[in-house]
């Protein structure tokens, strides 16, 4: 189902009632009007079915770039931890202030489990850049991991929230740290990234418990980040 007027339009997967969807209109079309955001909101509404818990992902341009929120929560709760997350990163955003620490108001994806399938997939033109453009795309989109090409190397490279400075710099295969990296809040993953199959891959992050896991595809050796799904699935993002 997809609704909305001209400053929110919202899509809803599973049972979301229309009372949440006109919600949802009138809690982010409030924040995009105190911040006097112009261009319209797209929010995705999903239902888990038998957990009670709705996921809300909003994205929005600005004139400051593309901002994006991702968050859930049971019930009535979901929207309003939404539009709190969305006012904050709009607020971010216009003060130009980076946030170089994890933000713990949202929890990590990350749990032992059996292995579960790959649901999504998506193949990216990833952007070549270097390791303080990553961060920022990170912050704003509101990405736990980022997968981008390191302008550096030329190597398939993420940024992720973890460390003592509050990012850590995984190249797919050179060990040096980035030039600069001292004017970052950064430090370097130490341990060379692994060389696997998508289901190896999968498979290895379901058995570790792990939120995400970057690697070097076997067969084409380009970068892949597979991440935990909101309904415990995985989904993985492929560089082109």
């Amino acid at each position: 189902m997809v609704v909305g007027d001209a400053q929110v339009v919202v899509s809803a997967v599973g049972e979301v009632s229309l009372a949440e969807i006109v919600r949802a209109e009138r809690m982010i079309g409030q924040v995009l009007r105190r911040h006097h955001v112009q261009e319209p909101a797209r929010v995705r509404m999903v239902e888990r079915p038998g957990a009670g818990v709705t996921t809300v992902q909003t994205n929005v341009r600005t004139g400051h770039g593309e901002v994006r929120t991702q968050i859930d929560g049971s019930g009535g709760w979901a929207l309003t931890f939404a539009a709190e997350r969305l006012d904050l990163q709009l607020r971010r955003a216009e003060r130009s202030v980076a946030r170089h620490m994890a933000d713990r108001r949202r929890a990590v994806l990350a749990g032992v489990t059996d292995d579960r399938p790959v649901t999504r997939r998506k193949t990216v033109d990833v952007r070549t850049c270097d390791a303080a453009a990553a961060i920022a795309t990170m912050d704003a989109m509101d990405y736990d991991a980022h997968l981008f090409t390191d302008a550096e190397t030329g190597e398939d490279a993420i940024v992720y929230w973890a460390g003592p400075r509050g990012v850590r710099f995984a190249r797919q295969w050179r060990l040096r740290p980035p030039r600069g990296m001292d004017e970052l809040p950064l430090t370097m993953n130490p341990h060379r990234v692994p060389v696997l199959a998508e289901h190896q891959a999968a498979a290895r992050l379901c058995r570790y418990g792990l939120p995400f896991l970057f690697c070097t595809d076997i067969a084409d050796r380009r970068g892949r980040l597979l991440y935990r799904r909101y309904d415990g699935d995985v989904g993985v993002v492929i560089a082109r």
